[in-house]
């Protein structure tokens, strides 16, 4: 039976990293730089893109497809950003999946820089499932706590940046910045990390500029 379960878990994969390269051909041959944003519930997908969206206005046009197990408020929160949203709810499964995002990717506009793909709230399933996206960001909150990294470590080995959310509350808690960081660079040397007070706006230029830039590379052919 365990034989069993496995060969079927790496067919599932295998299904998806095909559907996730179709998905990222697509975005390239478009020039949208995709990134897929991994983090435990509540800590601040949202707030984070409503502050990129404010920062992007008049400058770069972004769009978002959020998942959640249930709901639409975190799209209607975006498209009162004035940003095309479309929201996946799951039922109940735990992660999207690129079959998910295939079904609504010929929707997003051509003339966008950005998608952002906001995953189901959860530090373990998500981490295992390629979405097609250039970047993955895995956000960790102030009241979380520093541990995180050592505790959910494939999530953390499979970003390419990490964003240290609510940083206006870690002075008001047990959270220690340095041993997070710490942590997260012990799993994966050369992460990006930033630190991020979404609310302030603070932090956010910094996760703005690196985008851009990642942006320019993708469109350069240098990704």
């Amino acid at each position: 039976m365990t034989v069993k379960t496995l060969t079927v878990a790496r067919d599932l994969l295998a299904t998806n990293k095909q559907a996730a390269e179709a998905i990222r051909a697509e975005l390239r041959r478009r020039g949208i730089l995709g990134v897929n944003l991994l983090s435990s519930p509540g800590s601040g997908k949202t707030a984070l893109l409503e502050a990129l969206a404010d920062l992007f206005r008049g400058r770069h046009r972004m769009a978002v497809i959020e998942g959640d197990v249930e709901t639409e408020r975190d799209a209607e929160r975006i498209r009162r950003k004035g940003v095309p949203a479309w929201q996946i709810t799951t039922g109940g499964a735990c992660h999207l999946e690129a079959r998910m995002i295939g079904k609504v990717i010929g929707e997003v506009p051509a003339d966008i820089d950005f998608l952002f793909i906001e995953n189901v709230g959860n530090l373990v399933c998500p981490a295992s499932y390629d979405l097609g996206e250039d970047l993955r960001f895995v956000l960790l909150s102030a009241p979380e706590g520093d541990d995180k990294p050592a505790k959910y470590p494939a999530a953390f080995l499979s970003a390419d940046a990490v964003i240290l959310t609510k940083a206006d509350l870690a002075p008001h808690l047990p959270f220690d910045p340095e041993r997070a960081r710490a942590e997260a660079l012990a799993i994966k040397p050369g992460l990006e990390i930033f630190t991020v007070s979404a609310l302030r706006g603070e932090g956010v230029d910094g996760v703005a500029g690196f985008l851009v830039a990642s942006l320019d590379r993708l469109r350069s052919g240098r990704a």
